[in-house]
């Protein structure tokens, strides 16, 4: 899978939060998208999955237009948001049923991606009653449901303890070597360790940044 972002520009009203946006990458690889709070970092990947409209550009899986084919787009690209897409009434398998048949929901939280995730420890739990570590590895278990080739995560560890954290490190990881395509925003030291390629979006231009394990630098230069 070979993912192609051209030209992107995003404008509210008179401000533009993004600038001519190009970004290529390939399966079995992790991007990391780096930024201040407010950059256009969650923007660019709301874009990506449909939920907002860019002002202009291009969006391509292997050479397939993703902006003119919806469908296309909900098959091979998954998408797991800042906040929780999930309906607090109901438990995790209700939530999962919407997703996943009988049959496949089984399969998964047998040997599959749901039990990678540890979503058979909490099953019958109303998501108004889950912890935030919970309602992101549900939220992650929906995205992929069609097991996507591209995965789009806005700060999927933010605000979660470390335990949590290394879970959901260890099923990127298994995501990616599984040769997915992994596209995420954070500031986790965890996540960018995780990540191949690192970009800094600044003033709303996206620019290639070498990471060396210093946050201290990192922080520096958003």
């Amino acid at each position: 899978m070979k993912l192609e972002i051209r030209n992107l520009n995003k404008c509210f009203k008179k401000k533009q939060v993004l600038k001519d946006i190009n970004l290529t990458a390939e399966s079995g690889k992790c991007i990391g998208i780096l930024g201040s709070n407010g950059c256009g970092k969650s923007t660019l990947l709301s874009i990506l999955a449909g939920v907002q409209k860019c002002t202009e550009g291009e969006f391509f899986c292997d050479g397939k237009d993703m902006f003119r084919n919806p469908r296309l787009r909900s098959e091979l690209i998954g998408y797991v948001p800042q906040g929780t897409p999930l309906i607090e009434e109901l438990s995790a398998k209700d939530n999962l049923l919407l997703w996943y048949s009988r049959e496949e929901l089984e399969k998964e939280l047998s040997q599959g991606v749901l039990q990678l995730l540890g979503i058979d420890e909490f099953l019958r739990v109303p998501v108004s009653k889950m912890s935030g570590g919970m309602k992101k590895r549900l939220s992650i278990g929906c995205a992929v449901s069609k097991h996507p080739p591209v995965l789009l995560l806005d700060e999927p560890s933010a605000a979660l303890d470390l335990a949590c954290k290394k879970d959901i490190a260890a099923y990127l990881n298994e995501y990616k070597k599984s040769g997915g395509l992994l596209l995420l925003t954070t500031h986790d030291s965890m996540e960018l360790e995780l990540c191949d390629q690192w970009y800094i979006i600044k003033d709303g231009v996206l620019v290639s940044y070498e990471y060396d394990g210093n946050t201290d630098n990192l922080l520096n230069n958003l």
